[in-house]
């Protein structure tokens, strides 16, 4: 169902917000933590230290944390939520065999049965690891690439569905390469003295993991140089993820027919009946240049290393649900080198959040979740807040003196065909056809894998289902969805700091107002932007407008190449594009509509503090947040977000009320000249 445009009346003549509220905000007075600031910091040097740094000077990461802030904090309390409705069912009589209750019970169970898993040591992944030693011609290893998700295994190619950009009403097979066990190609390619390190690390990793598959001999240390010598192989080829985020460049469509003539030496037919795939009629073919390479690579490596490969990322991808000797050794590197994690986080956290999960019983815990803990009344107020923001868009874009009014039509076409989903779908994933034990933890997992895999391969040729959702209810993040231009707030994100009904009306459109606001920017970041309002990839610009809009956002790129958070590693403004005009975008609507909320009148002063400084702090403390090194040097090579600090800062710098509300000037460190600000949306 499509939503029209409310106009600003009706938009704003109903108070979403309450600063005389019944209840009291969750925090403070009004809805934000006055004591995590820092107050000998001045607002335009660093304001992000300004709202969060006493927070930041005194919260000690514990040994299993990587990184921790407000999402963080919030995540605990839905993971606390969903484990007390999972452990709940250990003791509520009468549960059915069969039903959702049983299976998530039941999985719950079988990953905190460490004696069970512990007897077992590898032997439950042993079917996976001989159907490996068995392979003996390309047909076989074919057939190993096309299961390596059933297997959790990796692959050099994959086929997956997705939606068609450019015809939103079908579903799209695509092709892309990958195979990579560091996090990105930087790793295996950048001479860095960190990224050699790691490298080094990574080839011990290897052979202890194979260790376990029994290959111990004298060559064990040379296999697995050999596998790190083969992901290089497979890394050079491959885009930089700055290139991947390039909607044009990564629609190639093709026939299967043209598709098997255009890489002739791969039996694409071989693999799709190995994957249970029906034939498709159309491809994707992601990163075209980079298969023949890939497909090279596959070609000249000898049978017995692609065998080492398979073996090593089936007991790595899996060592969680091994035994604990196994799961520790994986630990060692993917924990403790790559993420700085000093500790594996409690059993009983990483059962709930694989039970929890999409690729698990995630809609059957989310239909558990809603029942206890969504209220109808946050519903209500975040419907409202949602047509508050889409009119103060509106408001903006008729404000623009950058975009012609032919763009802009299509613009405000775009933004009243904006659909939100609030909360949870509005049907539930049927579990029915998976069967779960409390003892085969393994065997769970794969059940689940087979039925993940079924459900999008029966999309083949089908119409796409609008009610679907990307995440589940208790997953605490948001999305835009371009193709069905949709945003998208599950359950658990609206909880304080991002969401209180009790909270000042500043810092609701300060925090989950910006929120709102990053999602609907996304649908005019420099991606979001090439799908129009009926969610099809076309140009809907004219060119001038375009070029000016490019301007901008190259502008906006380099202020965030000049952010190092590690030394002689920046942030990446083109991979970090499209968030960083989410957030500026984001920032911008939220105010317009919070000014437009007060309807003329002077906001209140709380605590010593305007309605434009309380907005701006909750706007800083959402974002407050600390890393480990190793998990901030994963994030700006692999993230398309910024570091939290950036994100805290970044947009501010090009906002102008910032500088009125708290008096910036110029040689303070966060000021930039009027000419030099970023104005977009």
């Amino acid at each position: 169902m499509k939503r029209s445009l409310l106009g600003l009346g009706i938009a704003f003549g109903i108070a979403a917000f309450s600063t005389a509220a019944a209840d009291k905000p969750q925090l403070g007075r009004f809805g934000v933590d006055l004591s995590a600031r820092d107050a000998s910091v001045k607002p335009g040097d660093d304001f992000n230290r300004y709202a969060s740094g006493h927070w930041i000077d005194t919260y000690a990461l514990k040994d299993y944390e990587t990184s921790y802030g407000s999402f963080n904090q919030l995540r605990d309390r839905a993971e606390d939520q969903v484990h007390g409705l999972v452990d709940g069912l250990e003791h509520k009589p009468g549960i059915a065999p069969g039903s959702n209750d049983q299976k998530v019970r039941d999985y719950y169970a079988s990953f905190m049965d460490r004696a069970t898993r512990d007897a077992a040591g590898i032997t439950p992944l042993q079917p996976v690891l001989d159907r490996i030693a068995a392979i003996r011609s390309k047909g076989d290893l074919v057939a190993a690439f096309a299961n390596s998700d059933l297997d959790g295994s990796s692959a050099p190619l994959g086929l997956g569905v997705s939606i068609d950009r450019k015809d939103p009403n079908r579903y799209l097979v695509s092709l892309g390469v990958g195979g990579l066990g560091l996090p990105d190609r930087d790793y295996y390619l950048n001479p860095d003295a960190r990224f050699a390190k790691i490298r080094e690390a990574y080839v011990a990793h290897i052979q202890r993991m194979l260790g376990f598959a029994g290959v111990t001999g004298a060559d064990a240390a040379q296999r697995a140089q050999d596998i790190l010598a083969l992901e290089t192989r497979l890394a050079k080829p491959q885009w930089e993820r700055a290139k991947l985020r390039d909607r044009d460049k990564t629609y190639n469509v093709v026939s299967f027919a043209e598709l098997q003539q255009n890489y002739p030496g791969f039996d694409w037919s071989a693999w799709l009946a190995a994957n249970q795939m029906p034939k498709p009629d159309r491809v994707n073919v992601v990163t075209p240049d980079a298969v023949q390479p890939v497909l090279d690579v596959v070609d000249a490596t000898p049978l017995p290393t692609w065998q080492d490969y398979l073996r090593f990322h089936a007991i790595d991808g899996n060592a969680d649900l091994l035994s604990r000797q196994i799961d520790e050794a994986s630990f060692e590197f993917n924990g403790k080198v790559l993420s700085g994690q000093k500790a594996q986080r409690d059993d009983w956290k990483r059962a709930v959040a694989l039970v929890g999960s999409g690729g698990g019983l995630g809609d059957a815990v989310g239909e558990l979740y809603v029942a206890r803990y969504f209220k109808p009344e946050a519903k209500q107020a975040m419907d409202q807040l949602v047509e508050n923001l889409r009119a103060a868009l509106r408001q903006n874009i008729e404000a623009l003196d950058w975009m012609g009014e032919a763009t802009k039509a299509e613009a405000y076409r775009k933004l009243s065909t904006f659909r939100p989903k609030i909360g949870y779908p509005s049907k539930w994933k049927d579990y029915s056809s998976v069967s779960i034990s409390p003892k085969d933890l393994l065997g769970n997992a794969i059940a689940l894998r087979k039925y993940n895999r079924a459900d999008e391969n029966r999309r083949i040729g089908q119409k796409t289902d609008r009610e679907e959702w990307g995440m589940t209810p208790q997953t605490v993040n948001a999305y835009y969805n371009a193709s069905f231009n949709e945003i998208v707030f599950p359950a658990a994100i609206l909880q304080p700091p991002f969401f209180d009904v009790n909270a000042d009306a500043a810092v609701n459109y300060g925090a989950i107002g910006a929120v709102i606001g990053h999602e609907m920017g996304h649908g005019f970041d420099d991606q979001g932007s090439k799908s129009d309002a009926d969610g099809i990839q076309r140009n809907w610009w004219t060119d001038e407008d375009r070029a000016r809009f490019e301007q901008r956002t190259k502008a906006l790129g380099a202020q965030y190449d000049s952010y190092c958070p590690l030394d002689g590693q920046c942030v990446n403004g083109a991979l970090t594009m499209g968030e960083n005009l989410g957030d500026l975008g984001g920032i911008s609507m939220a105010y317009t509509a919070y000014r437009l909320s007060l309807k003329g009148k002077p906001a209140p002063v709380i605590d010593g503090l305007s309605g434009d400084q309380r907005f701006f702090l909750a706007w800083a403390q959402v974002w407050k947040g600390k890393y480990r090194d190793e998990s901030l040097l994963t994030l700006i090579k692999t993230n398309p977000h910024s570091p939290v600090m950036y994100r805290a800062n970044g947009p501010l710098r090009n906002f102008d009320p910032w500088y009125k509300a708290f008096e910036v000037k110029a040689g303070e460190k966060m000021y930039l000249a009027p000419e030099q600000r970023v104005r977009i949306w």
